[in-house]
């Protein structure tokens, strides 16, 4: 007979720890959801976990890819270590599933948002790496972001989209593409929502942790859809 696995305890199976261990509840753990139940968040662990994800990926290309120089290899490490690449990450563990969520982020689909999924990958690699050591949170994050390593490495220095939307518009005599960002939420835990626009007319919206990364997400959706603009 088979046994229904707990979204937690499926999630604890995929990144090998076990489903009680402290510091997974911990990095699955929403600032509100947090609040509202008087225990820690996975803050901490998501600050440390953006610093493992950062040196695994450099060490990645510093062995594996020796074509690469800085240049290119920080270019190639900027298409990897990303809200969107790591918020797919988080998306294909089950992430969604099994963070814990204060009721307002419940009720906005919080556990769907790419920065917190994002944010909550990274606290997951802290929490392997404080449990199981580097060569194991290493395998883990290869595992899980191989491919977009990869992908990065064969074109590093591919145009990123903002410079792509900009030079097909002005190419195309449509001006240059104008963006209006805004935060909402408290300064440890923005979300920014970026409006990409061309001669006064919205073209795409996109979300990110970053004005930067909102400003790319838009531009990429932009492009996208350019041929209906």
């Amino acid at each position: 007979m088979s046994v229904i696995l707990s979204p937690i305890d499926a999630l604890a199976r995929r990144v090998g720890l076990t489903s009680d261990a402290p510091l997974l509840i911990t990095a699955l753990t929403h600032s509100s959801y947090a609040s509202e139940h008087g225990v820690e968040s996975n803050e901490r662990l998501e600050f440390l976990g953006d610093a493992v994800v950062d040196l695994v990926i450099t060490d990645a290309i510093i062995h594996e890819y020796p074509h690469l120089d800085q240049g290119t290899g920080s270019l190639a490490r900027s298409k990897v270590v990303n809200e969107a690449s790591l918020a797919r990450a988080a998306e294909d563990l089950g992430v969604a599933d099994a963070v814990r969520l204060g009721r307002g982020e419940q009720k906005s689909d919080g556990a769907h948002r790419p920065s917190q999924l994002a944010d909550t990958f990274e606290a997951l690699v802290a929490a392997i790496y404080l449990e199981r050591g580097y060569d194991t949170v290493r395998e883990f994050v290869l595992a899980a972001l191989g491919d977009a390593l990869r992908a990065a490495a064969a074109a590093p220095d591919e145009v990123d989209p903002k410079s792509r939307l900009r030079q097909w518009a002005e190419s195309n005599g449509l001006g240059t593409p104008v963006y209006a960002v805004t935060g909402d939420g408290p300064s440890h835990d923005t979300t920014f929502v970026a409006i990409v626009s061309l001669g006064g007319r919205d073209l795409a919206t996109g979300t990110g942790r970053s004005k930067k990364a909102a400003e790319v997400a838009a531009a990429q959706r932009a492009w996208e859809g350019r041929n209906d603009a």
